[in-house]
């Protein structure tokens, strides 16, 4: 259970961490898409550990092998089958912590759950469950690009550093994907500084869709934003997610927050964007603005105090080759994960159109 995403256009993952493979399967996308192959490599490259020092050291080319579905370049509207062969495992890092519950970690609750779990680097708890997500969502993100639009993440905050301006040309020009370079630096040294210190490092991750045409959204349950909350949540790293003006709108007055209506070029439009680009659940044509709370790696080389599954308590530090800070490969998941939630509206928004004026 919980291994699917989506409603019309869906993506069941599957693969742990050590395991042979990983992958998705994609149902309901509409045949005759135009998918390249090396777009899909392009993401998961992005996603892939060992690309500078802010990441894990592991070594996986993750390269994407195409079971089904594509042919001659276009999508078939089958079952679209991908996998991703893990090449670079070192489960003895974890053998003798196989019974240790590490702080952070899901490994009691999944005991607690299952029975039963794969320790080897947290299986399918572990964060390279998320490269499943990242072949859906780059499939996702070719079907939106044929829409116009346009999906854009980047690092907001790493520990206590802000980035305050956005440079789009620089977010894939340094290590963090940070898009102010006045700042960038100033963020890896502090990432390189925990990392010697054997600790680890959170952030802020801010997303931009551009755009996305109004009516996106099935209320009541099934707001655009809630779905996005969903989805971006579902990643394990997250633990906060605001949309627009976010908390900021638990200080402000009525006045204050709602987004007055203008004419603006023959066309309505909002003369602020505090709603983020979603009201009463459905976007509105302006930008759709997001930021989550991503959590620091929790495994670390200082010392942590825990214990195992026995009861006894244990000192803790943790083996193996991991992320000082998961931001900079967390930003291409989190893309992923708006995409399909995108996609999947989309095709909502042309079921629910008589006339099939949406998604033209």
């Amino acid at each position: 259970m919980g291994n699917t995403f989506g409603k019309l256009f869906t993506i069941t993952t599957f693969g742990e961490s050590h395991g042979v493979a990983l992958g998705c399967i994609i149902d309901g996308c509409p045949s005759g898409l135009k998918i390249s192959i090396e777009e899909i490599q392009r993401q998961l490259n992005r996603r892939r550990p060992g690309q500078s020092e802010m990441t894990t050291a592991r070594q996986e080319n993750d390269e994407v092998e195409v079971l089904s579905g594509i042919f001659e370049g276009k999508t078939l509207g089958t079952p679209i089958a991908m996998i991703v062969r893990n090449t670079d495992q070192r489960s003895k890092d974890y053998s003798d912590i196989k019974n240790v519950y590490r702080p952070g970690h899901a490994d009691y609750t999944w005991q607690m759950k299952y029975g039963l779990r794969d320790y080897r680097g947290g299986g399918r708890s572990s964060g390279r469950e998320t490269v499943g997500r990242v072949l859906g969502g780059a499939v996702a993100q070719q079907f939106l690009a044929s829409h116009g639009i346009t999906i854009l993440a980047y690092a907001k905050q790493i520990g206590p550093i802000v980035g305050e301006t956005i440079d789009k040309n620089f977010i894939e020009k340094n290590p963090l994907r940070a898009a102010d370079p006045s700042r960038a630096k100033e963020m890896e040294n502090y990432v390189l500084k925990m990392k010697e210190d054997g600790d680890s490092v959170g952030g802020i991750v801010e997303i931009r869709i551009n755009n996305c045409p109004i009516g996106l959204g099935e209320p009541v349950f099934d707001k655009l934003n809630a779905d996005l909350a969903k989805a971006l949540v579902s990643i394990p790293t997250v633990k906060g997610i605001e949309f627009g003006a976010g908390f900021k709108v638990a200080g402000k007055l009525g006045s204050e927050n709602n987004d007055p209506f203008v004419v603006k070029n023959g066309g309505i439009s909002m003369q602020k964007n505090d709603a983020g680009g979603i009201s009463g659940g459905i976007s509105n044509g302006d930008e759709i603005v997001i930021r989550v709370a991503v959590k620091p790696p929790s495994s670390i080389l200082k010392n942590q105090k825990t214990v195992d599954a026995d009861g006894n308590y244990i000192d803790l530090s943790v083996k193996g080759r991991h992320d000082p800070c998961i931001v900079p490969r967390f930003i291409p998941v989190a893309e992923s994960m708006v995409a399909l939630v995108l996609a999947d509206h989309l095709l909502l928004a042309r079921a629910m159109r008589n006339d099939e004026k949406m998604v033209q």
